[in-house]
């Protein structure tokens, strides 16, 4: 059964009364604030590339060799597809690892790096933040020119990785 409403009492009224006059004060500006005008952008932007739809699946033959000998890199067309603005790749790492060959301190010539680990994990170290194991569902950011050594990696690694702009310079640095 609902109950009945009430009428609000004269100390309800005045109290909502109150906080209205204080919010309608307080929308209304005060003769002492400066606004200042931002001005507009003078020049646009350059303009970017025409991007195409592009859809991947995976196919046996699907990776091939590339950047490093431990790893195959199935490339998923995103480079083609927006004109070299960004390379999307899944990297399988070839198992096992061996730390002499991996272990390499590098960085990448980038504006963007994101890394999404779809299988297994990874170990690597960072400038910065120092060692760090990754696993799957786990993303990071390598910021642009991070110095970092890949340590370990599961004979089941599989990433995720999505690099701007397409190509880049990959620095050894050992």
């Amino acid at each position: 059964m609902a109950k009945p409403k009430r009428k609000p009492t004269a100390a309800v009224h005045r109290s909502r009364k109150a906080a209205s006059q204080k919010s309608s004060r307080a929308a209304k500006p005060s003769a002492r604030r400066r606004v200042t005008a931002v001005p507009k952008r003078q020049t646009r932007p350059a303009a970017r590339s025409k991007q195409t739809f592009v859809a991947s699946h995976l196919t046996p033959d699907a990776f091939e060799p590339g950047l490093r000998r431990y790893a195959q890199y199935r490339d998923l067309g995103i480079a083609a597809a927006t004109g070299g603005l960004a390379r999307a790749h899944v990297i399988k790492m070839i198992p096992p690892c061996d730390p002499a060959e991996v272990s390499k301190r590098h960085f990448h010539d980038v504006e963007f790096q994101m890394v999404y680990v779809l299988k297994g994990w990874i170990k690597s170290e960072f400038d910065g933040e120092g060692v760090v194991t990754m696993r799957e569902g786990s993303c990071w950011l390598q910021p642009p020119k991070i110095k970092h050594t890949v340590l370990d990696y599961s004979d089941d690694c599989e990433l995720l990785e999505v690099i701007l702009p397409a190509d880049f310079d990959t620095v050894e640095l050992e």
